[in-house]
């Protein structure tokens, strides 16, 4: 099994600001094909929005990319998501997840094995 740690939010950020989150990843991760980062708000479904698989390719959906970075240290087993420019839209729950198959699309939620947590982000 895989164990998935989110850290980084909990306080408020400005509109406009720069924002940091980890994912320290524990566990059996070498199947891992791909890492992602997601976010969801209440009453809306999961959004993904990025994410990078075994080679480091990347890939972001049209809301945060220019904005968000996802990058990786694998000495330190630790997926990163730097947020800038930050807007109130992007008050959400934001959650790291693992697949270890090929199946479904790389934003498809129900395609990730293994999640973490959440942590909140909150922007005014």
């Amino acid at each position: 099994d895989v164990q998935l740690v989110e850290s980084g939010g909990g306080s408020a950020a400005q509109a406009g600001g720069t924002l940091i989150l980890s994912c320290a990843a524990s566990g059996d991760i070498d199947s891992s094909r791909c890492m992602g980062w997601f976010r969801q708000a209440p009453g809306k479904e999961r959004e993904g929005m990025a994410v990078i698989d075994s080679g480091g390719r990347t890939t972001y959906t049209d809301s945060v990319k220019g904005r968000f970075t996802i990058s990786r240290d694998n000495g330190k087993n630790t997926l990163y998501l730097q947020m800038n420019s930050l807007k109130p839209e992007d008050t959400a729950r934001y959650f790291c997840a693992l697949k270890t198959t090929s199946s479904g699309t790389w934003f498809d939620a129900r395609a990730y094995n293994f999640w973490g947590q959440g942590t909140q982000v909150t922007v005014s």
